[in-house]
């Protein structure tokens, strides 16, 4: 794992041809389980954005990646150069029968400060901006409500970007429920549906 990465000096990097950028801004063709739905989102670094979602009741499936770049089969080296313009997204794949798009859009907003450009407290760069992607003109119509009622109690703007989902591409194994394997100090967090410990960004 490239800790000089995470603090925001990315070595090297690959650079997105015309090709790659096209493949790469195309739209997420992932098809959820039969019965369930996706929904993507963008909160800073995205171990502790998927564990808040992990702990949702009604939430089957949690993956973490790169979404909204530049660069076909981005890495989480090329990521860190800044260069690619990815985000750190978590998908959420879950059971509307048992969890509305409203529910996961109030862990989104609860998860982060949305009214911070490219950064989640000392995590500084493109990666970590905030952002929703939406599968459906109906998550695309509850974000966009849901912001409105938020900016109302905010004194500052919120910068959270709503886009089309794109190309998901699934991050590292290492990376994937990492705070509920221990995280970088070995100490595991709970997972458990309905769950409220606080939640160690980094383990």
């Amino acid at each position: 794992m490239s800790w000089l990465g995470k603090l925001g000096f990315g070595l090297g990097g690959r650079a997105a041809t015309e090709a790659s950028s096209a493949v790469a801004q195309g739209p997420d063709e992932d098809a959820p389980a039969a019965g369930q739905e996706f929904a993507q989102f963008g909160a800073g670094c995205f171990w502790g954005v998927e564990l808040a979602f992990q702990r949702v009741p009604g939430v089957t499936k949690t993956e973490v990646g790169y979404s909204q770049g530049s660069l076909h089969e981005a890495t989480y080296e090329d990521v860190c150069t800044g260069a690619t313009n990815h985000a750190e997204v978590v998908r959420v794949q879950y059971d509307p029968l048992a969890c509305s798009y409203d529910d996961l859009l109030q862990v989104f907003w609860a998860r982060h400060d949305p009214t911070t450009i490219n950064r989640q407290a000392n995590d500084v760069g493109t990666q970590y901006r905030s952002g929703i992607y939406y599968y459906t003109q109906e998550q695309e119509k509850a974000a966009r409500e849901t912001m409105e009622k938020h900016q109302e109690v905010l004194d500052r703007k919120i910068v959270t970007e709503i886009l089309p989902a794109k190309k998901f591409y699934r991050a590292e194994e290492y990376h994937q429920q990492y705070l509920e394997k221990g995280g970088r100090f070995g100490s595991k967090q709970s997972a458990a549906k309905g769950c409220s410990d606080p939640i160690r960004c980094y383990g």
